[in-house]
């Protein structure tokens, strides 16, 4: 007969086996649209996660159903246009996180340094803050055109009395603009004269 306590060890077991539902938050890419290029919050939160572990969770549904899922961001980017992905740390300043889309590496944000939760520099839910801030981490993503399917995780945490914190909350934003026409250099318009005027020279010769 199985003791409580191995009871409690299957239900764990069970739990990290069964595939976390995500929640998915669709980012608006049109600037005639409500919420165009607002910040959008994410949480991390070993003991929230479902799984846990410090990938970026729905936060906001608590107590609902989607509360400590994993959290992605997804949009589609049209032809011809390019998407601008910002992600910020926020709360303590010390942070920093590793982003993927659609599962393959995307980057990870700025380098900070390690800070102690008592002496970390703190600016709340203010994202435009933190992202004049040197002590808060952020990442700037440029991304073409197609659909993208962007999460992340924590890659450094705030300290507690030595030991990773492994909780913070943090935002993106996306914002959308027609790619720009090549401009050539200056130099290329003194090779292109250059050229034109050996053609000139030729001309003149032959006639």
């Amino acid at each position: 007969m199985f003791k409580p306590k191995t009871w409690a060890v299957c239900a764990l077991v069970a739990a990290l086996t069964l595939p976390a539902q995500a929640t998915d938050v669709a980012l608006v890419t049109s600037s005639g649209q409500a919420g165009y290029g607002s910040w959008q919050q994410f949480n991390v939160s070993d003991l929230d996660s479902l799984v846990f572990g410090t990938e970026w969770i729905d936060f906001s549904s608590a107590p609902g159903a989607g509360f400590g899922t994993p959290l992605t961001f997804t949009f589609t980017i049209g032809a011809g246009q390019v998407g601008r992905f910002t992600a910020i740390d926020g709360a303590f300043g010390g942070d920093t996180f590793r982003l993927t889309d659609f599962g393959n590496a995307l980057g990870a944000t700025s380098a900070v340094p390690v800070t102690d939760y008592a002496s970390a520099p703190d600016v709340g839910l203010d994202f435009d803050a933190a992202l004049v801030n040197p002590a808060f981490s952020q990442g700037v993503f440029l991304l073409g055109a197609g659909s993208h399917r962007i999460s992340g995780r924590l890659d450094q945490s705030v300290l507690l009395n030595g030991v990773a914190l492994n909780a913070t909350v943090g935002a993106v934003r996306l914002t959308v603009a027609a790619v720009a026409p090549a401009v050539p250099e200056p130099s290329t318009y003194a090779l292109l004269l250059a050229g034109l005027g050996l053609v000139g020279v030729r001309l003149r010769r032959r006639r």
